[in-house]
């Protein structure tokens, strides 16, 4: 069963949160995380990108980049712009965007419930990327990013959460790209009872955004547990700070592709191709955005076509019945020769919150063909974390992003 524990978090101080409040220190490359640490001095990618207080051609992995996260974050505590919580709290955290709210459960998931497999994963991690993070939490004796988790809804804890935002907020603010941030604090001790027994008959947690950061979290964790054989179990290494979402608020958009060549065909021929394993219907210059699994649009020379998976090619299995597994299997890799998505030159990806005229922008300039795709249901990503299995490479894009920043958790 989940454990959820409340902390003592370090947040901003209520006047300054929408300044601090950052996106994923991994959405941005090195240079839009200088300029939006130039934009807003306070933001928090000055901690989580502190590459950006050195000159543009210092090695961002080097030791002093890490030593700096730790001085400018143990600064901004000593100057009070962010503020230890003196009680260990929950927080109710809710996202708004384009009238859409979810709302999620701020608190700290058990190392534990990660390695007995509570906590269940669908991505590979990379490990020159865990070593990033990992230097980043042990220098700074924090995590500082969330992980973005989801469980099936419970009633109990529904119940808790909806009274709590009844009551006066920490935060509410609106930040640059429109997304409506608001959080409660959960401080009575009823209150907390309930929602750590209502996680005690969750059976299964899943991470939907921060694999890497989870992994280097327990990497941390279990590094602490070697140092200190003496350990108890609760000690603040034993967890990672986590937001997590019951899965009916979710939404995952589309991951859409493009293509930089046909592998040497010509349009008609490329057509020919794709018709062994699709039917295909011509539908014109007007953008086409699948509205049901196993469809996909495809625009090429100016034109969108709607593709359909034929019976034969689709599958039960929780891996190979994805539609990102159909169009990989029958016409990435078998037509185009594109056999390793995470490597090859030749194609990119567009997330949906772009829209589709982005396809097509990327298509007239750079790139020769685009496909737009039915986004990955919650319960395919469960299904597949069920099955212990691995979904490709950018199978979800979850929006809106989780700010960092907000909540702190230091590990002693």
């Amino acid at each position: 069963m989940a454990i959820l524990k409340p902390f003592n978090a370090v947040r901003p101080r209520e006047d300054v949160a929408s300044q601090v409040a950052a996106l994923p220190y991994d959405v941005y490359n090195r240079e839009e995380a200088l300029e939006e640490v130039l934009k807003e001095p306070l933001s928090f990618l000055q901690i989580d990108r502190a590459e950006t207080q050195f000159a543009r051609d210092f090695n961002p992995y080097d030791a002093k980049v890490y030593e700096k996260a730790s001085d400018i974050l143990q600064t901004m505590m000593k100057e009070g712009l962010l503020i230890k919580e003196g009680k260990a709290c929950y927080y109710v955290y809710e996202l708004t965007m384009n009238g859409r709210s979810q709302t999620g459960l701020v608190g700290c998931a058990a190392i534990d419930d990660y390695l007995t497999n509570v906590i269940k994963k669908h991505e590979k991690t990379r490990e020159d990327k865990e070593i990033d993070r990992i230097k980043h939490v042990d220098v700074c004796n924090a995590q500082t990013g969330p992980i973005f988790m989801a469980y099936r809804s419970q009633m109990l804890i529904n119940e808790v959460v909806d009274r709590i935002k009844k009551e006066t907020t920490i935060y509410d603010f609106v930040a640059s790209d429109g997304v409506r941030h608001t959080v409660w604090k959960i401080d009575k001790g009823s209150d907390i009872e309930a929602i750590s027994q209502g996680f005690a008959s969750v059976e299964s947690v899943y991470i939907a955004d921060g694999h890497h950061r989870a992994a280097s979290a327990v990497k941390v964790g279990l590094n602490r547990r070697a140092e200190n054989l003496g350990y108890k179990g609760d000690e603040e290494f034993n967890f990672f700070l986590s937001v997590l979402f019951p899965h009916d608020q979710l939404m995952i958009l589309d991951y859409n592709r493009v293509v930089k060549d046909l592998n040497g065909l010509d349009h008609e021929e490329l057509l020919h191709e794709v018709t062994r394993a699709f039917s295909v219907e011509e539908v014109g210059k007007e953008a086409f955005k699948p509205v049901e699994k196993a469809t996909f649009g495809m625009y090429l020379d100016g034109v969108w076509y709607k593709l359909t998976a034929k019976d034969e090619i689709r599958s039960e299995d929780p891996v190979e019945g994805l539609d990102v597994s159909l169009l990989q299997n029958y016409i990435l890799m078998s037509i185009l020769n594109i056999k390793d998505i995470r490597t090859d030159k030749r194609i990119d990806f567009v997330g949906g919150i772009r829209g589709l005229k982005e396809l097509e922008r990327r298509v007239n300039s750079d790139m020769r063909l685009a496909f737009s795709m039915y986004p990955t249901s919650i319960n395919e990503l469960f299904e597949v974390s069920d099955a212990d299995k691995l979904m490709p490479p950018k199978s979800t894009w979850f929006e809106p992003k989780l700010r960092s920043g907000l909540f702190i958790h230091m590990l002693k």
